[in-house]
């Protein structure tokens, strides 16, 4: 009573358990570390798997990430920001190029063997070297990665790549926001119940607050990657190391 009656005067509204249909393993940016997902794929985890996205950039083997978890379609991946880039790198290398590199492309490229760009290359080099992601990646891998979708949801619990508009429903989001993230969406409770699983936004440990489980704890330059077991009214973290 004291709990609700404070929650009505903060404005703030009571948050349910978290609530699932059934449990599932939710799993953290990868960032190209295929040793810490060969770790975490070797415990057989016994509950469907989640990955919230950025499985490339700025770690050392994005291709084998790739490879990976493209081999597994038990397991559902979303997209995230970096999958973004790399589609656009691939359909306007000139004009998008710079920034991918510049947030860790030149690591995604690098796995595939391609070695021949750096930040500050030209629009011809960057034509190059699109080309050669192209033929080193194919047509079906690029599809594959085109075609991830950005929300999943089991009960009152949705995973996302980065957040989510807290005054919208997870199924009227804008994909933008999912990919990117919203302003808001670390500084208000949604009020719909829902609780929202992202990464995107490293954090020092894995924490639920407010609605939020954050699952992003940096595993390209840590050398921890998240999961988070999530069952009706409970929330199970576990970092591979």
């Amino acid at each position: 009573m004291i709990k609700r009656l404070f929650q009505r005067f903060v404005g703030r509204p009571e948050l349910p358990d978290v609530a699932p249909d059934s449990p599932f393993i939710a799993v953290g940016d990868i960032h190209g570390r295929a040793d810490l997902l060969a770790r975490f794929l070797d415990t057989t985890p016994p509950h469907p798997i989640v990955c919230v996205g950025d499985y490339v950039d700025r770690g050392d083997h994005s291709a084998e990430v790739l490879g990976m978890l493209r081999a597994r379609p038990d397991i559902t991946c979303l997209s995230g920001n970096h999958e973004v880039m790399l589609l656009a790198f691939l359909k306007n290398p000139a004009g998008e190029g710079p920034r991918w590199l510049h947030n860790g492309g030149l690591q995604t490229l690098a796995s595939f063997g391609i070695a021949s760009v750096s930040q500050i290359s030209g629009a011809e080099a960057l034509m190059r070297a699109r080309d050669q992601l192209y033929e080193a990646m194919g047509p079906d891998l690029i599809a594959w990665i085109n075609g991830l979708p950005a929300y999943w949801q089991s009960g009152n619990v949705a995973v996302v790549h980065a957040g989510a508009d807290p005054t919208h429903k997870l199924a009227d989001q804008q994909i933008e926001t999912l990919h990117w993230g919203h302003p808001n969406f670390m500084k208000t409770t949604r009020s719909d119940g829902m609780w929202v699983v992202h990464g995107h936004t490293i954090v020092a440990a894995p924490n639920a607050t407010q609605g939020r489980i954050a699952i992003d704890t940096g595993a390209y330059a840590t050398g921890q990657l998240t999961t988070a077991l999530i069952a009706p009214g409970r929330i199970t973290f576990t970092v591979i190391t």
